[in-house]
């Protein structure tokens, strides 16, 4: 997926990123990431920020991880161990506005990180069937080039458009949704809605990720989530939520879509991560 990146791309970016056990699990194996990086290094984000392309590129992503109490850290730490190697080798590319070839590198960081993962779960017994699903953005100026497995998603409303979901759940129920044999309240309610069929790790042997690219304008917003988040909001709340200008008092944006997902569900981990380029 692709679109045309505006001539004059925006150059200013501002971010908001929460977790969230719920109400039901005692240990959240959720993780979001935010990162900054240039061609020699990579710098952690914090939750809630802003800045610009004249310090680099941008990572934005969220992690659910499964198989044990640890899986969660231990997946985010690899996939951050693998993106900051990666990833800053790639950056020169990036800043001579070379669109070719960051999707290559995203498909070889996610089937890095999967590699990991199976490792572990073959020589270590507290890992074997750890696994994770992981949904990653890598913004350039004028660009969001995105990877994803699993069931999270990533969805972007562009300046004045629709809302749309870029990725696709890596689930039965969402191929099934897809082919228009349930609806959104159908799939929710199904019982096999969990089911995954395709995850980084898990014992899983094949790995094909979802890659993409959208051109991005000044205005338009991307919402990274696990489905925490989506158990507890319907996607036209979505949309209203992430339009949203007016937040409620000492939210941000994140943390309005974690704290509601929670209060309207709350039976799993949630963790968001809202961008709007500026």
């Amino acid at each position: 997926m692709s679109d045309s990146s505006p001539t004059q791309p925006p150059n200013h970016l501002h971010w908001s990123g929460l977790t969230h056990p719920g109400r039901v699990r005692q240990n959240n194996e959720d993780t979001f990431l935010c990162l900054n990086f240039d061609a020699r290094e990579l710098r952690y984000l914090g939750k809630v920020g802003e800045s610009t392309h004249d310090t680099g590129d941008f990572v934005f992503a969220v992690s659910d991880g499964m198989g044990g109490a640890k899986s969660g850290e231990f997946a985010s730490k690899i996939a951050v161990e693998k993106i900051t190697q990666l990833l800053p080798k790639s950056y020169k590319q990036s800043a001579q506005q070379i669109s070719a070839g960051h999707g290559d590198v995203l498909e070889e960081l996610f089937h890095r990180i999967h590699a990991e993962l199976l490792k572990l779960g073959r020589y270590y017994e507290e890992c074997r069937g750890m696994g994770a699903t992981l949904s990653l953005g890598w913004f350039t100026p004028g660009w969001m080039h995105f990877a994803h497995v699993g069931d999270s998603r990533i969805y972007w409303l562009p300046k004045g458009g629709k809302l749309k979901q870029l990725t696709d759940d890596h689930s039965q129920v969402g191929w099934m949704q897809r082919q228009g044999q349930l609806n959104e309240r159908q799939a929710r309610t199904h019982p096999r809605k969990s089911v995954l069929m395709q995850v980084l790790g898990a014992g899983s042997q094949s790995l094909t990720p979802q890659v993409g690219a959208v051109g991005c304008e000044s205005g338009d917003r991307f919402l990274f989530c696990t489905d925490g988040v989506i158990d507890g909001i319907w996607d036209h709340r979505v949309a209203d939520m992430l339009a949203a200008n007016q937040l409620p008092e000492g939210q941000s944006h994140a943390r309005w879509f974690v704290e509601y997902a929670v209060s309207e569900s709350g039976r799993d981990n949630a963790s968001a991560v809202v961008v709007e380029l500026i």
